[in-house]
């Protein structure tokens, strides 16, 4: 009846799997995700795990005197301590067995001896192991017991055998003792338990019959907390399961699942994050795959299991190379971030350059505009000053006939006015201030009249005279009166005159051709 159900149940599951979702690309990322995150939290578990210690050893300090009492806590001590602390975890196992010697418990006695058989092996005593174990007589052991003894046979030998993973003999010879161990194990344990779903998974996965395996150990997944050995245990197995498969997804899968189940329970004695680092590492996933591996090798140190340390040994050259592949991609992101600062300083120098010489230039022509407004100023009271004296002087001409023709003195404001006199005097004093303002825009005219002129013929000023008539007919020319007959009106002489002074002045120039043009290049104040 016992195997009809069992037939019924695998049945079921094997069509289960066969329509179960694939794993993909998203989950695998989300799994590792949820991965990184529990190991930021490692040291939490790591101490709430310790705290759980601590106190049982404080329970067994308060027992010291009843030795019989003492031997309970010790046993839940090498339990607590076993895949944490290997070391602690045989001692207690060790020092348990010789106390229920002592007082002649010999179930108890055979009930520590079988956990120190199975973990001398994690601590490289691989004879003592065996000799432990071959000493206990199966035969005196009660049936109440069997189950443990054959548990402790299978999981013993196993770990035997991992040494000799590059011996095949010897390793197989090995693994077959395991494997009789968990043959007899199995119709041992109550058929809804946990522990008989792992070992019947566990024993169909050795006959290569994956999909009865996977069926059991999923369903079983889904009847415990991550937080139970067997979690991680049966993890493990579906990962090896996927990878014979070659379905890389689910074999990442579920060993970042088992990975995360031994960080939950603070299990130090790992293997999944392990051989998660080397996936990582064939995956390019550097970081990672350093981080993983580098964690894993500091739980075989801190669980003082020499096993896991020379398979973590193994991976030491990953480990290593990983490291130089980070370092080497740390590096050349810092060069290429130093490359792009560069660029950047270059562009930021050559940009602060253009802006330099934007502000210099717009400095400099703020200031030629202040000088320019200046330069308005003064032309423009120039201007009003010239309009307010020629205002004035025609009032006073105005007074003057007025008064001479009230006297009947016309002879006299004929001769005035014939003699030119007056006309004489209004003219210096438009010519001075003239002279004034247009000095004050081009402040460098004469010289720059020279530079056009042949050295022997150059202009030269009487003391205390600003423009001569040759210079003021060129301020004319500059400021944009060509025609002769205006030029000649604003000086009072004839065009012929004026078209004689123009005549001679291109003569002197050491270019003839491009005089007037030239002058008409004369730069005002800057």
């Amino acid at each position: 009846m016992k195997n009809l159900l069992t037939l019924l149940f695998l049945i079921s599951m094997i069509a289960l799997d066969v329509t179960a979702k694939a794993i993909s690309d998203k989950d695998v990322d989300s799994i590792l995700q949820r991965l990184d995150q529990e190991l930021a939290n490692r040291d939490k578990y790591i101490e709430f795990r310790q705290q759980s210690i601590d106190s049982l050893r404080s329970t067994l300090m308060n027992k010291s005197g009843d030795k019989r009492a003492m031997l309970a806590t010790m046993f839940d001590l090498g339990e607590a301590y076993s895949a944490f602390n290997t070391d602690s975890a045989v001692i207690y196992f060790h020092n348990g067995k010789i106390i229920a010697k002592e007082l002649g418990e010999d179930s108890i006695e055979t009930r520590f001896a079988l956990r120190e058989a199975t973990f001398l092996p994690l601590l490289a005593f691989i004879g003592k192991a065996s000799e432990t174990f071959e000493s206990i007589d199966v035969s005196a052991i009660p049936s109440g017991q069997l189950a443990e003894y054959y548990d402790a046979k299978r999981q013993m030998y196993f770990y035997i055998a991992t040494y000799f993973t590059d011996y095949p003999e010897v390793y197989d010879a090995y693994m077959a003792k395991a494997k009789d161990g968990q043959a007899k194990l199995t119709p041992l344990l109550d058929f809804e338990s946990p522990q008989f779903k792992q070992n019947q998974g566990e024993y169909f996965f050795y006959r290569q019959e994956y999909s009865k395996s996977k069926a059991i150990l999923t369903d079983m997944l889904e009847h415990i907390s991550e937080e139970n050995y067997l979690y991680a245990r049966a993890c493990h197995f579906l990962a090896d399961i996927a990878k014979a498969r070659g379905e890389h997804h689910e074999y990442t899968y579920y060993l970042a699942l088992s990975a995360i189940a031994d960080i939950r329970s603070a299990t130090l004695e790992v293997a999944s994050l392990q051989e998660l680092g080397k996936i990582m590492y064939l995956n390019n996933d550097i970081e990672r795959a350093h981080d993983y591996l580098s964690i894993a090798l500091r739980n075989a140190v801190d669980c003082h299991a020499p096993l896991r340390m020379i398979q973590s040994a193994q991976a030491l050259p990953i480990i290593e190379s990983a490291h130089k592949a980070e370092l080497k991609a740390s590096r050349n992101r810092i060069y290429i971030v130093i490359a792009i600062m560069g660029v950047l300083l270059c562009i930021l120098a050559a940009t602060m350059g253009v802006l330099r010489r934007k502000v210099t230039q717009m400095n400099r022509l703020a200031k030629r505009l202040e000088e320019a407004n200046s330069t308005k100023d003064v032309y423009i009271s120039q201007f009003l000053n010239l309009c307010s004296i020629y205002m004035d002087k025609l009032s006073q001409f105005s007074k003057i006939v007025s008064r001479k023709i009230s006297a009947g003195k016309v002879d006299d404001l004929y001769k005035l006015t014939k003699s030119g006199k007056f006309i004489e005097e209004q003219s210096k004093e438009f010519y001075d201030v003239f002279d004034d303002a247009f000095l004050h825009i081009y402040p460098s005219f004469v010289s720059d009249v020279n530079r056009l002129l042949r050295p022997e013929e150059q202009i030269v000023l009487r003391e205390g005279e600003k423009l001569n008539t040759d210079l003021r007919i060129l301020a004319f020319m500059r400021l944009g009166i060509e025609e002769s007959a205006k030029i000649a009106q604003l000086l009072n002489y004839s065009v012929y005159t004026i078209y004689t002074y123009r005549n001679k002045l291109k003569n002197r120039a050491l270019s003839r051709d491009d005089f007037e043009e030239n002058i008409m290049k004369v730069k005002s104040i800057s």
